[in-house]
This record gives structure tokens, sequence and C-alpha cells, in this order.
């Protein structure tokens, strides 16, 4: 048997978030024009829209990657390893597959949106970001190793490492405690 088609939450284009940025934008520019010129306005535009060109065919794969990723994984697998049942195991699983995910917040972020619609829950998601954001090899054998040295990349990740860990057990008992009160 087939199964149901994934049901997202609707979303609005132009939420709050975007209405923030969009404000903060729209006076930046303003002081930018008023401070420094039409010239220098319009140098910094040009450059935001290349910036913005270059970027756009990058966000357009990780949307479709985090799409086949939602189609292709069998939602069983993900709720039972790293659902709301899965338990503790499932936030050290998710911690585990942030450490390891190559990528930038581009791919990362539609990836970690795709497992939440197909059954992933919000503390393996928050344990997942979190532990990309602070333990993720890339950066540490990109960046920390080189500039830092094996001694502090070793003492940074053994004080960071219980970090995704509580910030999943946290999100998870705040969101249970969201449920319980909404009725669900």
């Amino acid at each position: 048997m087939a199964e149901p088609p994934l049901q997202r939450r609707p979303r609005r284009t132009f939420d709050w978030s975007t209405a923030a940025i969009a404000i903060a934008v729209g006076v930046s520019a303003l002081i930018v024009y008023r401070r420094d010129g039409a010239d220098r306005f319009f140098e910094i535009l040009q450059s935001d829209l290349g910036l913005f060109v270059s970027i756009l065919p990058k966000v357009l794969a990780a949307c479709l990657i985090a799409a086949f990723v939602a189609v292709l994984m069998p939602r069983e697998v993900v709720l039972r390893w790293v659902g709301a049942e899965s338990g503790f195991v499932g936030i050290l699983i998710a911690t585990l597959a942030g450490a390891i995910c190559p990528g930038g917040a581009i791919t990362i972020f539609p990836v970690a949106a795709a497992f939440v619609a197909i059954g992933a829950d919000v503390g393996a998601t928050v344990a997942f970001i979190t532990s990309w954001t602070l333990l993720g090899y890339a950066r540490v054998l990109v960046w920390e190793l080189p500039f830092f040295g094996g001694t502090f990349v070793f003492w940074r990740i053994v004080i960071a490492l219980p970090l995704p860990i509580v910030a999943g057990v946290v999100a998870r008992l705040i969101a249970g405690r969201g449920r319980k009160e909404a009725g669900g």
C-alpha cells in the first residue's frame, strides 16, 4: 500500500519574520542612501543582486534534495529512529547525524525541514541542527584544526558535545508541554 502524500503545514509567504527583515533592509538602505549617496547605494544593491543570483541555484538544489529526501526516506524508519517515540536514543542519533552531515545552512535547514515533514520530532530536529552548528566535522577540519590546533579543538568538542543533547531534550520537553496545553 502506498504511503499517503506528505501533509505539510501551510505557511504564508509573508509573515512576521519576513516583515522584520524587510523593515531592517528598508531602514538600512535608506540610511546608506542618505549617508553615502546614490552611487554607493546602487553599488551595494548591484553587489547584493549578484550574490542573490549566485546563491539561488544552490537554494533551489537544496530544496529539491530536501523534497527527494522526504519522499525517499521511509516514514516508519524516521519515526522509529528520530520520531517522538524514539526517546533519548533518537536525540543521540540526531546529534550524530548533525555532526557528520556536510554542507552549509543552505543544505542543512531544508533537509531538517524534510525530516520534520516525514515525522522527526522537535527534539531530534533541534539536536540535529545544534550538533551540525557546534560539532560539524567539515568546520573542524577546514577551519578549526588549521587555525587553533588539536588541543583547542579537542577541548572545544568535549565541552560542546553535551549541548545538542541538552537542547534536544529541552526542546522535546517544551514541545510536549505545548501539545498537552493545546489538548493534542
